[in-house]
């Protein structure tokens, strides 16, 4: 029965069954098979706490070393990555082409002095004094690059040095726009919230051990994991299959990996996961803040097709991050791991870095499979690698396998569900605010300074605002403020006393308005450079918190003068004489707080703040108390949405409203970083944009002219700002800032000086809005009103009347509790007992319930013919392409009060006639003005408002070419001649033949 049976047929499994018994107990004695493979020669040529680093192939001359290049591992595997093999190794094949490869050897935590307290800037700032080093040993400009996590520290490191002494950046599977593509699909909502928990709640107690990072990184492909660990099992028997890879699998398997510190994840997670900042810019290292827009060298970026830890779309951020950068990239279809190490790595990733270093010294011709990066737009849903290249991936590894589930269908189904995982962000975050105000009574505990402290309470290393390239944590700024307030209590402030301040926008002139506050003082806020006398006098203000900047002027006024700002050490070189106190020389220390000093007692109803400005001439005062505060503050962060990690940039001064309301006010209540400027400056603008990595900008009404009219404003669509905040701006200005800055949106203020009304346009959709009330603000209505006479109208039964859609009306808020023990609300308005708070503006609301400012009480224009409202006029000019700024006024003359409206140009060409009388077409004739004309300048008051007041004053327009009136019987517009100017002075002009 045994015939035919051969010797082959009985040994053959025998011998396989012998030698996979062999192999395999090589495997389980030595951690894997022994191979005659060898590892390139390196020698250690500095060592550092943080690091050493090696120079391969050492007995190289210097002088024909070649472009040195230094490789970057990431920080949770080995620098043995870079050399996994001689022959194919990245090290091996780079000096095989003549280039210097360096490697950095971070080591690994848990085997390093001080290791586990390793923060992610102390990497970056390694890898700066590494590339100082190499190039203090070479002589050259170094080539710096890095693999996943080792290719975002050369894109920090870069961008902290500002590209100084780097030639060029490669990166391998590196995520620049985190939030692009993540991981398995994971919905971008869901990361940010489960990162933030991790970092503040789990990695700043927990390290990661070198086999937890070894088994995140198999369980991100798990399918793949399994397919390698099947695929070694059953070729055990075969010892020459297994030996080519058996170092990338050992590697890969046991020895690549090492630990990371915690605080490193910390930051890793909150910097570039929770806040995107590689993509936005404005990262934090040691106290600067830093931006991949300034990178100016060029960069190529190798992207795996199949990359679901890199993935194509995070990869390619680069391109919007970095826009002054030449930015190329490579593909080829490799998964995380294999852009690196194996075949592909050695056949295209490393020879087409050689190529493209050698290209860049002038010593090659430029590789052919390089090109320029692109960025496509892409879907919210979309995760950077394609369903077709994923499923195909995904189906043969599961193939390979022999399971029927696999990782490409949990994420096809995790596309699915994304739309139900990520619940509306803004209403989690907007809904605790609205429920805190709607909770605020009038003894309730509330103010700037309390708010402050909170957020220092969740998060004291959290940044708390940057100025002048620095960042300044809630732990340090609180600490600041309460300096502050030891200085004021020993200068002789109390809780309620009326303190001035006249100071530049500056760290120094935020602490002592938060001081004040939390002092329980009121800061009266005034605007620096103007006479301010009169205006602190009427607000019994008795001594002035100033700079030195503005310490003449505040002597000047007589009062106690109390100098913060510019450090200790300057010299005031002062008259003895003058009632100067130098808060900066008192000592903290030394100065006892007093039995009545408890910290933050600001109550809701009590008086926290006056501003002060000039408008029209004269001085207006809005006092603010702390619920009024709040109520903008959480209003602001609802309306805009605002969070941890949003930076809001403060055009505007802080003594402006838009500023310590809206600015500093949502900011502080959403927890966001503020970004303190400096001053109006189109060039400064642009570098703290992108270096700040801002999102919101405040602005008040003109602001955003000077920037939009600057020459070659370094700013392009890669800018992170999402939103205009602010009030007051341009119908015209507003198009030309959404245009300008697409895509991003204005979301305009209005804010009562009475009262509690506020008003936003969230949508942002009709140009000019001023929106509907933000919830938690007070009700309004439109009560019908006489512009002429100045009075409310009633209704029959003695109510006042409220007005249609579209009709011209007094806005008024319900008076509420806080606004009641205020003052100065009407009773009886549109039922018995009520009580209403009026504004001073007019305002028509449309069909859909959206409000429109039309005037001021007092700038009406009392025309024969009846009121003829500004703003409209305003608007419709606003909206004629080459018009600049606008106002409208009244003039005197022949009589009666003519309506005239004065322009300017944006590029000195005035429209056609045409245009205008096109756009005035909208309104009414008799809501017309009667006299247009074309002005060289409109001033600007402190606030950047269009000032008419020079021009009224100057009276009726001389008759010119660019000066025309309106003809009453075509209701044309002609050019304004001597004739018919002579006919307005002795009031026949502009008159009906038939009505005169």
């Amino acid at each position: 029965m045994f015939v035919g049976l051969n010797t082959e047929t009985v040994m053959g499994p025998i011998r396989r069954v012998v030698a996979t018994a062999q192999n395999g107990l090589e495997v389980v004695r030595l951690g894997g098979l022994e191979t005659d493979l060898t590892t390139s020669p390196f020698e250690v040529v500095e060592r550092a706490p943080m690091y050493r680093l090696r120079r391969y192939f050492p007995d190289t001359d210097p002088a024909e070393a070649g472009p040195p290049i230094v490789l970057v591992p990431p920080m949770m595997m080995s620098a043995d990555v870079y050399d996994v093999t001689r022959d194919q190794g990245a090290v091996g094949i780079l000096r095989s082409m003549g280039i210097d490869p360096w490697v950095v050897d971070f080591g690994s935590p848990d085997s390093e002095e001080g290791g586990w307290d390793r923060n992610l800037a102390d990497h970056i700032v390694a890898i700066s004094e590494i590339i100082d080093q190499v190039r203090s040993h070479t002589g050259r400009d170094v080539y710096l690059s890095g693999y996943s996590q080792g290719g975002m520290f050369a894109y920090q490191a870069a961008a902290y040095r500002r590209s100084r002494n780097i030639a060029g950046l490669v990166t391998f599977g590196s995520p620049v726009d985190t939030l692009a593509g993540l991981p398995f699909g994971i919905p971008a909502g869901f990361a940010t919230d489960a990162a933030g928990f991790l970092a503040d709640h789990v990695f700043n107690r927990l390290a990661v051990s070198g086999w937890m990072a070894r088994t995140g990184f198999q369980l991100l492909d798990p399918v793949k994991t399994l397919k390698s660990r099947l695929d070694f099992l059953r070729q055990l028997h075969d010892r020459e299959a297994l030996l080519p890879r058996e170092q990338q699998r050992r590697f890969l398997a046991t020895e690549g990996w090492v630990a990371w510190s915690g605080p490193a994840v910390a930051e890793l997670l909150k910097q570039f996961i929770v806040h995107n900042r590689m993509m936005t810019g404005g990262f934090v290292i040691k106290d600067q803040v830093v931006s991949l827009a300034e990178l100016t060298c060029p960069v190529l970026a190798f992207v795996g097709e199949v990359d679901d830890i890199g993935q194509p779309l995070a990869v390619r951020g680069i391109r919007r991050a970095a826009p002054r950068a030449n930015v190329y990239e490579s593909t080829l279809r490799a998964g995380h791991f294999g852009l690196v190490v194996g075949s592909a790595a050695a056949t295209h990733t490393w020879p087409t870095t050689g190529k493209w270093v050698l290209w860049n010294e002038g010593l090659g011709p430029r590789p052919t499979n390089i090109e320029l990066m692109r960025y496509d737009e892409h879907f919210g849903s979309e995760s950077g690698v394609s369903i077709s290249d994923r499923i195909i991936h995904t189906v043969a590894s599961v193939a390979e396998v022999g399971v029927g589930v696999g990782k490409g269908i949990s994420d096809f189904a995790s596309g699915a569900l994304r739309g139900t995982v990520e619940l509306s962000g803004e209403a989690t975050r907007a809904l605790p605010r609205l429920a805190r105000l709607g909770q605020i009574q009038p003894h309730t505990q509330i103010s700037l300074s309390r708010l402050l402290a909170e957020q220092r309470r969740k998060a004291p290393g959290g940044e708390c605002f940057l100025f002048d390239n620095r960042v300044h944590t809630y732990e340090a700024v609180n600490q600041r403020i309460d300096n502050v307030v030891r200085g004021l209590i020993q200068a002789g402030v109390r809780p309620a006393a009326h303190v001035g301040v006249v100071m530049q926008t500056r760290p120094s002139a935020l602490a002592a308005i938060v001081a004040l506050s939390r002092l329980g003082a009121v800061a009266v806020l005034l605007p620096p450079g103007r006479e301010v006398h009169t205006a602190l006098r009427i607000d019994g203000v008795e001594r002035i918190v100033t700079d030195p900047e503005n310490l003449d002027a505040a002597i000047a006024t007589g009062m106690q003068v109390l100098v913060l700002g510019g450090g200790a050490q300057r010299d005031l070189d002062v008259d003895p004489s003058a009632n100067v106190v130098d808060l900066e020389k008192i000592d903290p220390g030394a100065v006892t707080l007093p039995g009545w000093y408890r910290p933050d007692p600001g109550l809701a109803r009590e008086l926290a703040f006056i501003i002060c400005s000039e408008s029209n001439g004269h001085w207006e005062t809005k006092q603010i108390t702390n619920y009024r505060w709040a109520l903008s503050a959480f209003g602001t962060a609802s309306a805009a949405d605002l969070d941890r990690g949003d930076t809001v940039y403060c055009l505007a001064p802080l003594h402006h409203s838009s500023s310590l309301l809206a600015a500093i006010g949502g900011a502080v209540a959403g927890g966001s970083r503020i970004a303190l400027s400096r001053g109006l400056d189109p060039e400064r603008f642009a570098e703290e944009v992108h270096r700040y990595g801002v999102t919101v900008v405040s602005y008040t009404w003109t602001m955003m002219r000077e920037i939009l009219d600057a020459e070659n404003l370094a700013l392009d669509g890669s800018h992170p700002v999402r939103l205009f905040i602010g009030s007051g701006m341009p119908q015209g200005l507003w198009r030309r800032t959404t245009e300008r800055f697409a895509p991003a949106k204005v979301l305009e203020f209005y804010a009562s000086t009475e009262g509690d009304v506020v008003l936003a346009n969230v949508a942002g959709a009709k140009v000019g809005a001023k929106g509907r009330p933000l919830p938690g603000s007070a009700e309004v209505r439109l009560a019908a009103y006489d512009p002429i006479a100045g009075r409310l109208l009633e209704d029959e039964q003695g109510f006042i009347r409220e007005c249609e859609d579209d009709e011209v009306g007094l806005l008024l808020g319900r008076a509420g509790v806080h606004a009641e023990m205020s003052g100065g609300a009407m009773r009886g308005i549109f039922a018995a007992g009520d009580a209403w708070i009026p504004t001073e503006n007019l305002f028509r609301r449309d069909a859909d319930g959206d409000y429109w400012l039309v005037d001021h009480r007092k700038t009406v224009i009392a025309t024969p013919r009846g009121a003829v409202f500004t703003q409209p006029i305003v608007d419709a000019l606003g909206s004629v392409d080459r018009v600049d700024l606008a106002v409208a006024y009244g003039v005197a003359v022949g009589g009666r009060t003519l309506a005239v409206a004065a322009f300017t140009l944006r590029d000195g060409r005035p429209p056609r006639l045409a245009e205008i009388s096109d756009a005035l077409d909208a309104l009414a004739p008799a809501l017309r003005p009667d006299i247009i004309q074309v002005v060289e300048d409109i001033p600007l008051g402190s606030s950047y408002r269009p000032n008419a007041d020079a021009l009224s004053a100057a009276g009726l327009p001389k008759p010119g070419t660019r000066v025309w009136y309106a003809d009453p019987e075509s209701h044309q517009y002609r050019r304004l001649t001597k004739a018919v100017a002579a006919e307005f002075q002795d009031g026949s002009a502009g008159v009906p033949a038939g009505a005169r």
